[in-house]
């Protein structure tokens, strides 16, 4: 690839620059293919049949992931982009309608709950004599979730954010900051509330 096509910004790049970027190639191009195609739209819980489905977006979410843990669950309806830079731990699940950016780390025993948006990217908006669009991207900055955290419905983690272990993220909190080991944060912009490990006032 010559300098040029190495420069092309996001919005301008072609599926197949983007995939060659990313060093997707054919086989897990088509197990990504398969997961949005097929494996998402199969039925999940709590509808009978479900566990087929899970199994099924368990077995693409495998060979598509960087690593991928033991008795991890996939509902249906989730969006990853490309997937190949995804860690996610043991026992832990990525719920109905989540938005998980492509760079995201997720450790074990993490719940999520449906539709949680996970974001690694941004827009550059500096130059105001050029629209946002032209601007492009700045680098994304990939978010790192520890061991045994709940993130609640509807949430929304912002780049760059590292959620430690043992915390909870309640539901529809914007997360902006790192969240600290074992606390409790919510609200926009998520403030620590409380910290699990400590008695209550």
């Amino acid at each position: 690839m010559d300098n040029q096509t190495e420069k092309m910004p996001q919005h301008r790049a072609s599926a197949f620059q983007i995939a060659d970027q990313q060093g997707i190639g054919a086989r897990r191009g088509f197990w990504i293919l398969f997961f949005y195609l097929v494996a998402n739209r199969l039925i999940d819980t709590p509808l009978p049949g479900s566990s087929l489905g899970m199994a099924v977006r368990k077995f693409a979410a495998a060979r598509i992931f960087k690593k991928m843990g033991h008795d991890v669950k996939i509902h249906g309806g989730v969006d990853f982009g490309s997937g190949v830079n995804i860690e996610i731990g043991n026992y832990s699940s990525i719920n109905k309608g989540c938005w998980v950016s492509n760079d995201t780390i997720i450790g074990d025993d993490v719940m999520t709950g449906p539709e949680v948006v996970i974001l690694s990217a941004s827009h550059n908006f500096a130059d105001t004599t050029v629209s946002m669009r032209e601007q492009g991207a700045p680098p994304r900055r990939p978010i790192t979730i520890g061991n045994d955290v709940w993130i609640g419905t509807r949430s929304v983690i912002l780049p760059g954010v590292t959620v430690g272990d043992h915390a909870i993220i309640a539901a529809g909190s914007i997360v902006t900051k790192d969240v600290p080991p074992w606390a409790i944060v919510g609200g926009n912009p998520a403030k620590v509330i409380r910290f699990r490990n400590q008695p209550e006032a």
